[in-house]
């Protein structure tokens, strides 16, 4: 029972990990309507330059390691911002009112340009920060064996729940979110209601940005290292997830992915770890078919 109860903790780190994805990516796909997998590229570009600029602060400008990686955290979110408004102004306004096979293919080519840019920036090179706040913290125990968890995933699990908290209550009560409905729901309709269509995209960008930097960051920080192809594995997974839970709602979106973490760190805990995502987009495509069945059989009731 113990046994279960750990991979169940270990579920919640990388849960709250893709909750974070999940939730800004249905920011910007609940108005574009439109495949983005730029989402996982920036998740991972933001935590390898937080990584970069820890590193650079640490051996070149001679700070200490907390200061680094302090440095290293603004100046990823700096980047998430300036990489959300290009996306925002100079590739999903103009592409918005045209063929979803074109968002597709210009967000492919921004993800493998931020993946290059990662791996150049590195010299090729995968940097590492040392272990932080690795201290294993017992929340139960039997004369066998520890349930424990580390310092750093009990303060990510912490942060990414009053990030989501905070969120979806903004979400749910402030002017912002009844006007992202809205625009998601009609935006010709919103914008003849005096909305103003553009502005309230542009901020579920930025915001989808943050959450992207914020996901980076935390993994960047507990892994030590985030790879450079790892941008197109988080980003489609968080794609099949949201898929499955649909684009109204970012706070369920949250809910469904960090369920999906949990599925995953269960799979890892009792069977073969290499055929974890098979199986897990498996059942994905066997939930969106099935899905789609019972919408197709309700329309013709």
């Amino acid at each position: 029972m113990l046994y279960f109860f750990q991979q169940a903790l270990n579920g919640l780190h990388s849960g709250a990990l893709y909750a974070l994805l999940a939730f800004g990516y249905v920011l910007t796909n609940g108005i574009l309507h439109r495949t983005n997998l730029a989402h996982g590229a920036l998740f991972a570009f933001c935590g390898q330059t937080m990584i970069l600029t820890a590193a650079f602060g640490y051996q070149v400008l001679w700070l200490t390691l907390l200061a680094a990686v302090a440095l290293g955290v603004v100046t990823a979110f700096l980047y998430a911002a300036l990489v959300s408004h290009v996306l925002s102004r100079n590739v999903f306004e103009p592409l918005a009112q045209r063929t979803p096979n074109a968002v597709v293919v210009t967000t492919l080519g921004v993800l493998l340009f931020l993946s290059e840019a990662s791996r150049i920036a590195a010299d090729t090179h995968d940097l590492w920060l040392p272990p932080m706040l690795a201290q294993p913290i017992v929340l139960a125990r039997d004369a066998t064996f520890k349930a424990t968890l580390t310092l750093i995933q009990l303060l990510d699990c912490a942060v990414a729940l009053a990030a989501l908290g905070l969120a979806s209550w903004a979400f749910a009560r402030s002017s912002f979110g009844r006007r992202w409905r809205a625009v998601s729901d009609d935006p010709k309709a919103a914008a003849m209601c005096g909305i103003d269509v553009r502005a309230v995209f542009r901020q579920a960008v930025l915001s989808s940005g943050v959450f992207a930097a914020l996901g980076g960051i935390m993994a960047g920080l507990y892994y030590g290292n985030v790879s450079f192809d790892s941008g197109l594995v988080y980003g489609l997974k968080i794609l099949f997830v949201t898929a499955v839970g649909g684009y109204l709602s970012p706070p369920r979106a949250a809910l469904g992915a960090a369920a999906f973490g949990m599925a995953e760190s269960l799979w890892a805990g009792y069977f073969p770890v290499e055929w974890r995502d098979a199986w897990i987009y498996v059942f994905l495509v066997a939930t969106l078919v099935l899905a789609g069945a019972n919408r197709e059989i309700d329309k013709v009731a």
